[in-house]
């Protein structure tokens, strides 16, 4: 199992369209994946339950990957979840 802290820069925090992308990168792969905020667990790979999240910028998360692939998954997310999210500055 891989787990990250990460924390979210982009202004706009994982919201709704790049929630949307982050889930699509995340049911790529075979491996569990979940986000937790706070005390709070969600499925990566649902969007209703990484919205319930509220997750804002500036929120530390912990990712945590565990499956065949899950090197590959933990790298790709990871990138995403720190870059921009696609947002036009």
């Amino acid at each position: 199992m891989i787990a990250k802290e990460i924390v979210i820069q982009n202004t706009a925090g994982l919201q709704s369209k790049s929630a949307a992308i982050f889930i699509q990168k995340a049911s790529k792969y075979k491996s569990s994946i979940w986000i937790t905020k706070n005390e709070r667990k969600a499925n990566a790979k649902s969007l209703l339950g990484v919205l319930s999240l509220g997750i804002g910028k500036g929120a530390a998360i912990n990712l945590s990957v565990e499956g065949d692939d899950e090197a590959e998954a933990a790298a790709e997310l990871e990138e995403y979840l720190l870059s921009d999210m696609g947002e036009i500055k």
